[in-house]
């Protein structure tokens, strides 16, 4: 068969070429379509409002603008509700990510006589759910409606964070912990100085997970929160602009302050639900897209990090 000569020594059959081709054309188009419809989104939110409506903006804007982010900044609903989304997530990151990682480190302790028990009940409660009513009814109950306490407290534990926190401290070596131990460390001591540090993959993993869905929430907001606007989610506005763009006569009339008009020399820039849904959704998508790639190196790491020789 015939061959390609690579390097030095190196040859490719013609074969491999062309498979290495159609890999390479393969992953190409799938990069195209997954970054073609953010980047669309892009071009929308900077370009003039009026001109969106038109339509036929591909990649970039017809119209230069920085209107649309102006007013999305500009306008208190709009702040607030970026204000609420940021402090949530950070909040009930740290909160959730603490607070599992130690009841992981406790239920993976062989010497605690009721893990089995408090494991299986909590594995239970991933598959059989209360539902939506006996869930808002719990939290009535609770007083944690209209309050920003109900963004934190209900997501404190995560059942699925909680397995793979514990199955990733089970693949350490008990003597890590028994050194500590004979040298007079307490369990929390034990847990912040000698586990912790050693998991810190599985803690970013579960991190990113929590980040995530706490910024992407908007239904709790609709359930718990809607009645109280200083609560509103970024998420949660942006689902009423998606809602209300459906209808465009109604959106302009609820957009309100939105529907403004910016002059520059002799020339307008109005903003629209279109052009202003394109902004929100960029914001609101920009800070996974920062955070995502720090995190993404600890995935890769192996399941234990450093180790004894027995």
């Amino acid at each position: 068969m015939a061959s390609i000569k690579i390097g030095k020594n190196k040859r490719k059959s013609i074969g491999d070429v062309i498979f290495d081709l159609i890999i390479f054309i393969t992953l190409t188009f799938l990069v195209v379509v997954t970054v073609y419809p953010f980047w669309n989104t892009v071009a929308v939110s900077l370009n003039d409002g009026l001109d969106s409506i038109k339509g036929g903006i591909k990649l970039w804007p017809r119209i230069f603008t920085w209107q649309n982010y102006k007013v999305l900044f500009v306008d208190d609903r709009l702040f607030k509700a970026f204000t609420i989304s940021v402090t949530r997530t950070i909040l009930q990151t740290i909160l959730s990510v603490f607070c599992t990682s130690m009841l992981a480190y406790a239920l993976s302790r062989k010497e605690f006589v009721l893990r089995k028990g408090l494991t299986a009940i909590l594995v239970i409660s991933m598959y059989v759910n209360a539902g939506l009513i006996p869930s808002y009814m719990l939290i009535k109950k609770l007083h944690l409606l209209n309050s920003y306490a109900v963004y934190i407290i209900p997501c404190i534990i995560d059942v699925f964070n909680f397995i793979l926190v514990r199955t990733y401290i089970n693949g350490l070596p008990d003597s890590f912990v028994e050194s500590a131990r004979i040298d007079g460390a307490g369990e929390f001591t034990v847990f912040m100085r000698i586990i912790f540090p050693l998991i810190i993959p599985s803690i970013a993993m579960i991190a990113l997970f929590v980040a995530v869905g706490a910024w992407n929430s908007w239904f709790d907001t609709y359930l718990y929160c809607s009645g109280k606007v200083n609560l509103h989610s970024l998420q949660y506005k942006l689902m009423e602009f998606l809602q209300s763009s459906q209808n465009q006569s109604a959106s302009a009339a609820d957009a309100g302050s939105m529907a403004v008009a910016a002059t520059s020399g002799a020339s307008a820039s109005m903003v629209t639900p279109v052009s202003i849904r394109s902004s929100i959704t960029v914001v609101a998508t920009l800070p996974i897209l920062v955070v995502y790639p720090f995190l993404q190196r600890y995935f890769v790491v192996g399941m234990t990090i450093g180790g004894v020789k027995e």
